[in-house]
């Protein structure tokens, strides 16, 4: 075969984070929408702030905050953008969502056909260790992955070259030599698959929204509308 591990992105990608914005919807009626979408655009943003800052730094960006700490000043300037009236259990309610992730429907399936076709499996987040622990194990995906990586331990997120080398690195360090073309990267998020494949990686794109994919960088090795579609470009069976 000619990976030898497949990568995932984590939100998005493995776990359904549309359930935010239905709560979001319940909690404000009429602005679930535009919450989730200001909500994603600014963590996003606060994290290519960070990283761009002080980038190549290798003790990590000194401006460097966890992504649970984002995600929380993300979803703050949200609701301020947006002049709601919201106090600390609304917050608290909206950001307990990503510990409590559920998986898209065929995810933990894929993922044991991939294990049982002997491919490591793993994730690569921009996510806390505590937040990607807490989803993971809501998804019920603990038995289906080998590595659960965070960008914490550079300190650098996606899409720096930092991040993207923990992959090697952690492979390296539980005696797995696995270069980047051994690696098989998935993500749905566009943004996340350019720099992937600038880093070095093959790529997949889960296009689950039918989207165009970006106007800069490469464009992906691979694309589907679900992970089933890894399996195809895998040459594991589906039945």
């Amino acid at each position: 075969m000619k990976y030898k591990a497949v990568v995932f992105d984590a939100y998005g990608t493995l776990f359904n984070v549309y359930a935010i914005q239905a709560l979001a919807e319940n909690t404000f009626k009429g602005q679930g929408a535009n919450i989730a979408a200001l909500w994603r655009d600014k963590q996003i943003e606060y994290t290519r702030l960070i990283t761009q800052s002080d980038p190549h730094n290798s003790a990590g960006s000194q401006y460097y905050l966890p992504f649970r700490i984002i995600t929380e000043r993300a979803l703050e300037f949200a609701l301020k953008r947006l002049k709601l009236s919201y106090d600390s259990s609304h917050v608290s309610a909206l950001m307990a969502q990503y510990d409590e992730l559920t998986a898209f429907p065929e995810n933990l399936g894929v993922l044991q056909k991939i294990k049982s076709a002997g491919l490591t499996t793993a994730i690569l987040s921009n996510g806390s260790p505590d937040m990607l622990a807490s989803a993971v194990q809501s998804a019920g995906m603990v038995d289906h992955l080998d590595h659960v990586l965070s960008v914490d331990a550079v300190k650098q997120f996606k899409t720096s070259p930092e991040s993207y080398a923990l992959v090697e690195k952690i492979f390296l360090k539980h005696g797995m030599v696995i270069h980047k073309n051994d690696v098989l990267f998935v993500s749905s998020n566009a943004w996340d698959i350019v720099g992937a494949s600038w880093f070095g990686f093959q790529t997949f794109w889960v296009n689950r929204q039918d989207l165009p994919f970006e106007t800069i960088g490469n464009q992906p090795d691979f694309s589907g509308s679900t992970l089933n579609d890894v399996l195809t470009v895998l040459n594991i069976s589906n039945d």
